[in-house]
């Protein structure tokens, strides 16, 4: 008879040296580097407008070229930086899947592992289109709920899409790819992942990393582009105030605050839990 494959053991005293690392690591790397990346998206990849197109800097207002790169042409600006947040969170959205994939996976076999692996792999494109076609559906929804909130229903159109499709890619593409899009279908998948979407985004409690990595930056985002649009009523008559610049750019740091914070209440639960287990441990040696 063949072998049985050998299931992998990891001793105690492993364990208690994985449990002493730190295991967000690599996430913080991660983190760091896509908000980095997000904010070069949104502050220095419309500057390749002048680049382009020269014609475009004015030299007698009353601003520097930098923010005039930003604040000259709304569209492109908002262009340029919806095409980056696309590679941007397409990426960023495959790294949190396979985070899942590694928090909820289970040691076996090797067989098992690349059963559970290729079950994971697969359908992988079918997915991300479902995930794009969600993410659409609800830049839409943020359109309406936009004009409804004041903006110009009759003028302004491109600029109104163009940043619900911002907020659509900043809080609603990494969920949808993540966790699968929400549907009304009858099965089994289908209802729990309805659940998980009326647990995080309606009742906002996530229960681990991951879930906050989702959560935070999602409600971060609605929230900071609802702060960015009240300077817009001031009567300063700036180049900045253009409609909507100010909505866009708070949007997009209150996706970074978001992240940071995920991250930062991650941490901050690991410290506390092994504080907790670490004095547990003292008490069962001193009884």
């Amino acid at each position: 008879m063949p072998a049985k494959p050998a299931k992998t053991i990891v001793s105690s005293s492993a364990h208690e040296v994985q449990r002493t690392f730190f295991p967000y690591a690599r996430y913080t790397s991660v983190v760091g580097v896509h908000t980095s990346l997000i904010a070069f998206t949104a502050l220095f990849l419309p500057q390749t407008s002048l680049l382009l197109w020269p014609s475009l800097a004015h030299f007698d207002r009353p601003q520097s070229q930098f923010q005039d790169a930003l604040t000259e042409n709304p569209v492109i600006t908002l262009a340029w930086i919806v095409a980056g947040l696309v590679i941007l969170q397409v990426w960023w959205a495959g790294w949190i899947r396979q985070w899942c994939f590694e928090y909820t996976s289970r040691g076996g076999t090797s067989d098992e592992i690349k059963m559970d692996r290729y079950q994971f792999d697969r359908g992988r494109f079918l997915r991300l289109g479902r995930a794009a076609v969600f993410t659409s559906c609800v830049a839409l929804v943020y359109h309406v709920i936009i004009v409804l909130f004041g903006a110009p229903s009759a003028s302004h159109i491109p600029h109104t899409f163009l940043l619900a499709i911002v907020l659509a890619l900043l809080s609603t593409l990494t969920p949808a790819y993540a966790l699968g899009p929400p549907s009304f279908s009858s099965d089994t998948s289908s209802f729990i992942t309805r659940l998980n979407w009326t647990r995080l985004f309606a009742e906002f409690s996530p229960r681990n990393p991951i879930e906050r990595a989702l959560v935070y930056p999602a409600v971060s985002t609605l929230l900071g582009a609802w702060l960015g649009a009240l300077p817009i009523a001031l009567d300063w008559d700036r180049p900045w105030q253009a409609w909507p610049l100010t909505p866009l750019f708070g949007g997009i740091a209150g996706y970074i605050i978001g992240s940071l914070s995920a991250l930062s209440v991650s941490t901050l639960k690991w410290l506390a839990e092994e504080n907790i287990r670490r004095e547990q441990s003292v008490k069962q040696k001193t009884t």
